[in-house]
Parts: structure tokens; sequence; C-alpha cells
């Protein structure tokens, strides 16, 4: 798999001296600067540090089976065109190269909800969806427009459908790949974060649509119990 996050750091140059420091015990195999800069800093067949703690799929050891791809972008302002158009050159070589499904491109968040908020809400997953180089939900699923932030919120579960709807909102997002283990409210935000950024309030059924939508289209091969 391939893993995305935002560097949360005042330059790429601060950024390329911390992933340099034997100290810091950080790396990725790949930092993209705001200015489209590329510094290729470990190889692809070798395991770099980035992931940390969570697991995508019911695989633990993210670090061991995935690239990890750092953006430069300090976590609150919006990605630069020109990172997001070598990102975009980077990833279709590197799937290409190693066979890896565009549903396999994943967030930080992904795999480590409420751990890890990279690459946030301004990342724009659907531009990559569009070029073939992630997943998007179909914008009909929830009778909303999955890539409209403008159009009208749906009315929240009521209280006596909540329970059955968010246990069917997890199956669907384990389906997906996320972690079973983790709480349903970091499961959300991490969910929203990347495919409804622009909601607000409390589980919504357009939540659980949406999901569905992903569990049945992109269903994870997960890893063993024992992995």
């Amino acid at each position: 798999m391939v893993v995305l996050h935002y560097t949360a750091m005042a330059s790429a140059e601060a950024a390329l001296e911390r992933l340099c420091d034997p100290e810091a015990e950080v790396s990725c195999h790949y930092l993209i600067g705001r200015d489209g800069r590329c510094w290729h800093l470990v190889d692809e067949a070798e395991r770099a540090w980035h992931a940390g703690a969570g697991s995508w799929g019911g695989r633990g050891d993210v670090n061991s089976h995935s690239i990890g791809i750092e953006l430069d972008n300090p976590g609150d302002a919006p990605f630069s065109e020109p990172l997001m158009a070598a990102l975009e050159r980077l990833l279709a070589e590197v799937l290409q190269q190693w066979g890896i499904a565009p549903h396999r491109v994943i967030a930080h968040s992904d795999m480590a909800p409420g751990r890890k908020l990279d690459p946030g809400p301004r990342f724009d997953w659907r531009r990559l969806a569009i070029g073939g180089l992630a997943c998007w939900p179909k914008a009909g699923a929830a009778g909303e427009g999955a890539g409209a932030p403008e159009a009208a919120a749906p009315p929240a579960v009521d209280a006596g459908a909540a329970a059955p709807q968010e246990a069917a909102f997890r199956a669907a997002l384990v389906a997906f790949g996320y972690p079973d283990e983790v709480e349903t409210a970091p499961l959300l935000a991490a969910f929203r974060s990347r495919f409804r950024p622009w909601a607000t309030g409390s589980f919504q059924a357009a939540d659980l649509a949406l999901a569905m939508d992903l569990a049945r289209r992109f269903p994870i091969d997960h890893a063993p119990a024992t992995a």
C-alpha cells in the first residue's frame, strides 16, 4: 500500500533535515516539496519508519507493507498545485511498478484514526481518484453529491436507529480496511476527513451509505489474524 502524510513543518528543508536525522528515528520513501521538488530518501524495496502504530486491512506492521510519502504542508493550509502535480506523477509510477491498486493508497489517519490526522481535510482525495490514483465513493450513494461540499447535509440518524446503523457503518469501514479496534468517534472523524470533509455534527445516514459503497466496491484483502 501507499501511505500519504503531511510534514506539519515550516518547510521541506526542515522536514528533510528531520527525516535524515538518525536520532529522530523517522523516515519515509519520498518527500515532496510544495514547489514540486521530490526527494527519494529510502529505496522502495526497503522499510521506512513512517507509519507507526495502527493497521489497515488487519495488517498491523504497516511500515513493512507500504511506501510512505511525506507532503510538504503545515497541516492547516491548502496543498500547492506543484506538489499535487508531482504527487500524481510519482503515484502513477509507484502504483504501476508494484501493482498497487488505487484503493490501497491511504491516509495516515486511515490506518491510525484518533492518533493521526494527516494529510487532513484539505487534501484533495477526489482529484487523485479522478486520475485513477485513489478511490472515491459514488456521488449518488448517499443521496447527496459526494464531491459537493455545498450540498445540504442530510439529517442525523435518529436515536432509535443509531446503534444498528453505526454498527453497520463500522462493519463497512472494516471491510474497506479501517482498523476494528478503534472507537466509532475517531473512525467517523477519519472517514469524514477523507471522504466528507465538509460534514459536521453527529453520525448521519450519508456516512453509512458512502461507507457501504466503498466496502462493496473496494473490499480489502484482510491479513490473517496471526499476521
